[in-house]
């Protein structure tokens, strides 16, 4: 980080401890011990332009995690601070109900059919993705009973996965300190194996563990049985959950499963889409055709609060045929964060950011990122296109980590942030998710900073 003279950090340091102070008089963080974070004070980010973001310290933060896997475009992109205020001249809000629409909401449902897998032609907005998962939970259900099987309304999920904070979004995750609190997850939601070999896979090759970790779904659609299975939900990667990367084989699999017994498709793509994985979506990468796909966070690039339904030909037609479908949100279609939305689409497209990301930094980063493997803290890394992830570990030949899980994350977590990097722990795996438009050069800055702190995280372990 940069060094400040001592008039300007006294100056900084009074400023900030007055943000801190009202910050905890009036503001509940989310996914936080408030209590905890009021006596460590939050940290306070001010501005941020590129890829770096600025604290009210004065200090130059590279961002490893895109905010919250959301500005893929990266920060200051005037194109859609215009866009905005355009929009917000014309046409600031309406809503899109009562028989109404607008023509932003109209441009972007075409926009996104466009870029969507060509049998996916109908959106359905909302302002999040968890609005997204609770979306498909009632969209789910409603085609089945349309379809005059009201017994098919079991929604099969994994452990670990994260679809959002909502109560049917929380309950289709698979995360037990989320299901601890207001007695999750509903009924008719139940969870199967997650695909992480390194931390479950034991002496199974990758391959077969697989195989092994997609026929749950196939044990557990039995065990229900077909005739009661609505739905199969789940990110092509999964992300806060610590960028578990499935082997190849997985996917597949879960495929003929689905397809062998009449099981819709949810492809949660918050943070998978919009290039993320050097594609368009995770569906382009791992060649799937899901029958609705969650949108969010980079459909935006994170400027504004936006979420859209894909949902395929097949579910749409019974939907449109079915009566009145009785769910929606005041901001479905938001105008200007739909005119966001579309210039964000825009300058991805006509700027070749994905493209760039498949073929040139996406690749780099994966090669400087494996590079860590060889810290004696990593167990592994792993990671596709714009994401990553590596394991700290205490043995590496038995896969051992340290005795009280979560705290090397941690260390290495703040050690990072000390140090000028944005890089968030999942127990002890670290993760990152950069904008996409980090350079080489940036990258490089990247790594350099994670290997310094891994090399003060060992020494405080070690």
């Amino acid at each position: 980080m940069q060094k400040l003279k001592k008039p300007e950090l006294c100056r900084f340091k009074q400023r900030t401890e007055t943000l801190q102070a009202n910050n905890h008089k009036h503001h509940l963080h989310p996914f936080s011990d408030n209590g905890a974070l009021a006596q460590e004070g939050a940290r306070v980010i001010e501005k941020a332009q590129g890829v770096y973001l600025y604290d009210s310290n004065g200090n130059k933060i590279l961002d490893g995690m895109a905010g919250l896997w959301c500005v893929n475009i990266g920060y200051g992109r005037q194109e859609l601070v215009d866009a905005a205020t355009q929009q917000m001249q014309q046409l600031p809000y309406y809503n899109t109900f009562f028989k109404t629409t607008h023509p932003p909401a109209v441009r972007l449902a075409e926009k996104l059919a466009e870029i969507a897998p060509e049998h996916l032609n109908h959106a359905f907005f909302t302002s999040s993705g968890s609005e997204c998962n609770d979306t498909v939970l009632r969209m789910v259900r409603h085609y089945w009973a349309a379809k005059e099987q009201p017994d098919k309304q079991v929604i099969i999920s994994r452990k670990n996965a994260y679809h959002g904070s909502t109560v049917a979004g929380a309950s289709l995750g698979g995360m037990t300190p989320m299901h601890k609190q207001g007695q999750l997850p509903i009924p008719g939601i139940v969870h199967i194996q997650q695909p992480y070999w390194y931390g479950e896979g034991g002496n199974l090759p990758a391959d077969e563990f697989g195989i092994h970790a997609a026929r749950a779904l196939e044990e557990q659609i039995l065990s229900l049985g077909e005739d009661k299975v609505a739905a199969f939900i789940a990110e092509p990667i999964q992300g806060a959950g610590g960028v578990i990367i499935p082997p190849d084989t997985y996917w597949p699999e879960i495929k003929r499963i689905l397809a062998k017994y009449d099981i819709l498709l949810v492809m949660d793509e918050v943070i998978c889409g919009f290039g993320r994985t050097g594609h368009w979506f995770g569906s382009n990468y791992y060649d799937l055709q899901p029958d609705f796909m969650s949108l969010a966070k980079g459909i935006t690039s994170g400027y504004l609060p936006l979420g859209a339904v894909m949902v395929s030909d097949k579910v749409a037609e019974v939907i449109r045929t079915s009566g009145e479908f009785n769910h929606g949100f005041t901001y479905s279609g938001h105008p200007t964060a739909a005119a966001v939305a579309l210039a964000n689409i825009e300058i991805l497209q006509n700027e070749g950011i994905i493209e760039k990301a498949r073929t040139i930094t996406g690749p780099y980063l994966q090669q400087r990122w494996s590079e860590l493997a060889a810290h004696p803290l990593v167990g592994e890394t792993r990671g596709a296109g714009m994401v990553a992830a590596l394991e700290i570990i205490s043995d590496k030949t038995s896969r051992t980590r340290f005795d009280d899980k979560g705290t090397a994350g941690t260390l290495c977590r703040d050690f990072c942030f000390n140090n000028g990097l944005v890089m968030r722990a999942v127990g002890d795996t670290m993760i990152i998710s950069p904008p996409l438009v980090i350079s080489g050069q940036e990258i490089d800055e990247l790594i350099e900073k994670a290997w310094k702190s891994l090399d003060q995280t060992a020494k405080a372990l070690l």
